[in-house]
């Protein structure tokens, strides 16, 4: 009786081994076709591998719901640990490894403005929103942290996707702006979303609205002093120990292995592990990938994009496949017109509460910048609009975490989970459609030359990129006539030259660099990184 009792349990496994076996080679089937398919697409301006993952996604979905007969629509379970643990993690590191960190830090302030401010002024917008709406439509049985959820939910523009919207070396400015808020966006919808979970919301007052400020300034600046200083001591090994000696694989490994390290350090310290993990990327690019030799300097450029690559389609890939979930659409099916009505809702507010910080607060940060040519004019603020618009795996993954902790079943948080789902499906693939000619269409003249000199040293992205200043070349024609640069000493007379940079280079330069390394401060070693002929320092 035991010995049957054995046979079967066996069988039972080995079978559910094998189906997750199969599972996992359509999958990646499927994943080598995005590339193909990606690949081919590559010249349609319309489209870009986030839609592609996204319609076979979709398709592939269809095709299963149909096998199945309407049970599955999914070839694997999605799991939020599986999202923010595996695949959130190499997309944000290598966003801060391959930023241009002097377009970067010229415009952090703005991006601070649009990626902290300005999230909370559009959670409020479509929290409170809801709350009057949905209220009022008696979709289900819904709380308040629930309303201020979906707020939270939904101001989680979708980074992943508006980085291959705009161009880094086209759009410069464009590119810092909307990039640099991508990540301090999601990494304040997700503290939001915390910190609602966390919080007594039944009765709200000055002082939980005071805890709550300096909760979100402790995890912000915690988070981000967690990344500095894992990238400095990983620098800091490398410099002292250089592996390279022996063994590019063990640099390489050390520089993978200690940014998760401080992804998951920050996860276990309940800090915000997006804000950790993307300055961890910044301080090793600028620090680290200069200490170690120039297979390695090859191998962590191309080994970071590609892990970053490969997840961002594996999200969209899985987000279209869940997208037509039967068990979630079979509690709302009955009410197909409050669906879309609750969706279109929910768009609508994104769409004013975007608007609500865009364009106020681009007037603020006009009013520090004295160069014209500095300034955010109105084409470039309604393209910064548009192409934050996007929602993605972020917002997915925070509605499942929300709604689908009691009962997705219920009918307040299928319609929740569903109105997400069509919010993110027609954001990603209308507006991402329509992205890159509206980007045409507004600025017309994106045709940037690069300079023969730059004061941007080597960085991971590029061994020569230009250092682009808001859009601006060097030919740039306005109303038919050339605009000429200022001489050397006239933009000596104009520019101050005690800026905040010039501060910061002087303290790199002195205390920084000798200790942890970094461009024309590594020891000469035989077939070491070190380029004593190019001193052009950051």
């Amino acid at each position: 009786m035991e010995t049957s009792f054995l046979l079967a349990k066996l069988n039972m496994l080995m079978t559910s081994d094998h189906s997750s076996v199969v599972s996992m080679n359509l999958f990646v089937a499927l994943l080598c076709a995005c590339i193909v398919v990606g690949h081919l697409l590559e010249e349609y301006r319309w489209m870009n591998e986030s839609i592609t993952a996204l319609a076979i996604g979709l398709c592939t979905g269809g095709v299963i719901l149909l096998t199945t007969e309407g049970k599955s629509s999914r070839l694997l379970v999605f799991s939020e640990d599986l999202f923010f643990i595996y695949l959130l993690p190499p997309i944000i590191f290598n966003a801060g490894f391959q930023v241009k960190k002097k377009q970067f830090f010229r415009n952090f302030m703005t991006i601070m403005l649009f990626g902290a401010i300005g999230t909370l002024i559009s959670f409020g917008i479509i929290s409170l929103g809801a709350v009057h709406i949905f209220q009022k439509m008696k979709i289900g049985p819904l709380e308040m942290g629930d309303y201020l959820a979906i707020g939270a939910i939904l101001s989680a523009t979708d980074s992943v996707c508006t980085l291959q919207v705009l161009n880094q070396d086209e759009t410069p400015l464009l590119y810092s702006l909307v990039f640099g808020e991508g990540v301090v966006n999601d990494a304040t919808s997700v503290v939001l979303f915390n910190a609602i979970k966390s919080f007594d919301l039944t009765h709200i007052n000055s002082r939980i609205a005071l805890e709550f400020m300096g909760n979100f300034l402790y995890l912000f600046i915690s988070s981000t002093m967690l990344g500095v200083l894992a990238g400095l001591l990983c620098a800091y090994i490398v410099k002292k120990l250089y592996f390279g000696r022996h063994s590019t694989d063990r640099e390489v490994a050390l520089m993978i292995l200690m940014a998760y390290l401080s992804y998951m350090l920050a996860e276990l310290f309940y800090l915000s592990a997006i804000l950790t993990v993307f300055f961890c990327g910044i301080v090793m690019s600028h620090y680290t990938w200069h200490n170690v030799t120039e297979s390695s300097r090859v191998t962590t450029k191309h080994v970071f994009a590609t892990l970053s690559f490969v997840a961002e389609i594996l999200i969209f890939l899985y987000v279209g496949m869940d997208a037509l979930d039967i068990e979630k659409w079979g509690v709302v099916r009955n009410s197909p017109g409050k669906s879309i009505k609750v969706s279109s809702i929910l768009l609508g507010l994104v769409l004013i509460g975007r608007a609500a910080f865009v364009f106020p607060l681009s007037f603020l940060s006009n009013l520090t910048r004295k160069s014209k040519y500095e300034k955010i004019d109105l084409k470039q603020q309604v393209t910064i609009w548009w192409a934050g618009l996007m929602r993605g795996a972020v917002s997915m993954a925070l509605a499942y975490t929300q709604f689908t902790r009691s009962d997705a079943k219920l009918r307040g948080n299928a319609f929740m989970i569903t109105s997400t789902i069509t919010v993110v499906l027609f954001s990603t693939v209308v507006f991402g459609l329509l992205t890159k000619p509206l980007v045409r269409i507004l600025l017309p003249s994106t045709k940037y030359f690069a300079s023969t000199t730059s004061s941007e040293p080597s960085s991971p992205k590029s061994f020569t990129q230009p250092l682009l200043s808001n859009g601006q070349d060097l030919e740039s024609h306005q109303n038919g006539k050339s605009i000429l640069r200022p001489s050397s000493l006239r933009k000596l007379l104009s520019t101050p030259t005690h800026t905040v940079h010039h501060y910061w280079r002087r303290f790199d330069d002195a205390f920084m660099r000798p200790v942890f390394g970094g461009r024309g401060f590594v020891p000469f070693i035989p077939c070491s990184p070190t380029d004593q002929d190019d001193h052009q320092w950051l």
